[in-house]
């Protein structure tokens, strides 16, 4: 086995780690990063805790548990299994997901799927309204009282303004708040996190718990740039593997 990376990070004394809760893999249709590139990835930039949130697919955040087992990384890196649901009116996240829900339920029946699976529901892309697929305003209205967590650190918003109001929503109602890379490429993973003291994390309340003590930081890169920068990503991967 290839010795992996570790960076260890302590602050005052404590070791802590970041947690990305929107990832995409190979799993998704729009991403090529393979699960099995992840792990080493992870243990570099401190990144201890992920949710895997495929389009409208669930394997991926179990797949990707399984390789962690399989390298003995299960006491270093917590896997999330998650989907980016699409619903009838935008997409909502749900965390901690035993099975895959289908797309194009209404907002409310969505929610009640991920409740049932004992998952929590949460609110990815804030506010902006140049993303093509957010939750619709009225359907956030609706659903305000179910949403667990809100990302209010996503790295790939048209505006960062659009993740202060995210945050000045959450904090009106007393939501935990969270952030996404919305990763689409492996170097992407990691780019928005939440920062709190080390844990593994197995359950909806250890997130909770883990996300009340954190700080919510990351890196914000104009979408336009990003697509770009994914594409020659995803090419020079591409020559690496062929050549």
């Amino acid at each position: 086995m290839p010795t992996l990376p570790n960076n260890i990070v302590f602050r005052d004394g404590v070791q802590v780690m970041r947690v990305d809760l929107h990832t995409h893999t190979e799993v998704s249709h729009d991403c090529r990063t393979r699960l099995r590139d992840i792990p080493a990835w992870l243990l570099r930039t401190n990144t201890r805790v992920i949710a895997v949130t495929d389009h409208d697919q669930q394997r991926g955040g179990p797949e990707l548990a399984r390789i962690v087992a399989d390298l003995g990384l299960s006491d270093r890196l917590s896997i999330i299994p998650g989907e980016e649901v699409t619903t009838s009116e935008g997409e909502l996240i749900g965390l901690f997901l035993k099975e895959r829900i289908p797309p194009q339920l209404a907002p409310e029946e969505t929610v009640r799927e991920i409740k049932a699976q004992g998952g929590l529901v949460m609110l990815q892309h804030g506010f902006d309204p140049l993303k093509r697929y957010r939750l619709r305003p009225e359907a956030t209205l609706r659903i305000a009282d179910q949403i667990d967590i809100v990302e209010t650190f996503n790295s790939r918003l048209s505006r960062h303004h659009w993740n202060r109001v995210a945050a000045g929503w959450a904090r009106e109602r007393q939501i935990p708040v969270c952030a996404g890379s919305d990763a689409h490429t492996l170097r992407d993973i990691g780019e928005a996190w939440v920062e709190t003291p080390f844990r593994l994390i197995q359950t909806p309340e250890q997130l909770l718990a883990a996300l009340r003590e954190g700080v919510v930081a990351g890196h914000w890169t104009h979408p336009v740039y990003a697509y770009g920068r994914k594409q020659w990503r995803n090419l020079n991967g591409r020559f690496r593997r062929e050549g």
